[in-house]
């Protein structure tokens, strides 16, 4: 039975509203001075969230919002956060801060790959989240969430210092609901790279790469490629004369969109 997105978003909702385990333990009032009970997931998760170093690196203009809420005046030392390190495999924050090219998603990926576990990413801006007024740019992808996954986003264009910092803060609410003994980096199995996407006429996901075979040179593709066969030359298959019949119809009126009154 698969889940809808409906019924998963109702559940993480409950869960971010569950109260918390050490909240509900009761201790008797004459021990109170002298008693504190916690968790080990609190003092861990409270030590993770208050020195969450962020990585140093700009994209676009949500970057100078971003250096912004470092300065004096926002001051992100108050969280633990005012060292932003130049290295990966020192970092805990990845904020992708402007405009995604797909020039740039390979180095963004390969710069995930290196950052320790526990590691975080934040969305700033319309641009990272989605491609922004650029969407339709040829050069810009429409959400860095299709490479990497994405744990908080900020909306915005660009967002101001007070959303990214409600940001983090929301992220810091989700490092406090984590557990020991649920997180993905203290499984057995461990969590897998991310394959670095390849830039050629377009950018795409090497693990997608029979996907995309069989879908542009037909559904026998995958099978047809062998050893035996790999000097083969596969032929592409010839676009239906429907689909051609479309796409002059909207060129048209598109050109007749154009064309003063």
């Amino acid at each position: 039975m698969t889940t809808t997105p409906v019924a998963s978003f109702s559940a993480l909702k409950q869960e971010q509203l569950n109260e918390f385990l050490h909240d509900r333990i009761q201790v008797p009032d004459d021990l109170q001075p002298n008693v504190m009970v916690t968790t080990l997931d609190k003092v861990y998760n409270w030590s993770r969230k208050s020195s969450m170093w962020p990585l140093l690196f700009g994209l676009a203009c949500c970057a100078i919002e971003m250096i912004a809420t470092a300065a004096s005046r926002y001051d992100l030392a108050r969280f633990g956060m005012e060292v932003m390190r130049p290295s990966p495999r020192q970092s805990d924050l990845m904020i992708v801060s402007g405009t995604v090219t797909k020039k740039m998603v390979p180095a963004i990926v390969r710069i995930y790959n290196q950052m320790a576990e526990p590691r975080y990413v934040l969305s700033m801006g319309a641009c990272a989240t989605g491609g922004g007024p650029f969407k339709e740019g040829y050069s810009v992808v429409s959400g860095i969430d299709k490479y990497i996954p994405v744990d908080v986003y900020v909306p915005g264009c660009p967002p101001t210092p007070e959303a990214l910092i409600y940001g983090l803060l929301k992220l810091h609410e989700k490092v406090e609901r984590q557990s020991i003994t649920t997180v993905p980096w203290y499984r057995r199995a461990g969590s897998e790279s991310i394959p670095v996407p390849i830039l050629g006429p377009d950018v795409f996901d090497p693990r997608k790469v029979q996907i995309i075979k069989e879908h542009t040179l037909g559904a026998g593709a995958g099978s047809a490629v062998s050893s035996a066969a790999s000097q083969a030359r596969l032929q592409p298959q010839s676009m239906p004369d429907d689909v051609k019949a479309r796409i002059r119809a909207a060129q048209a009126k598109y050109r007749a969109q154009k064309q003063p009154a």
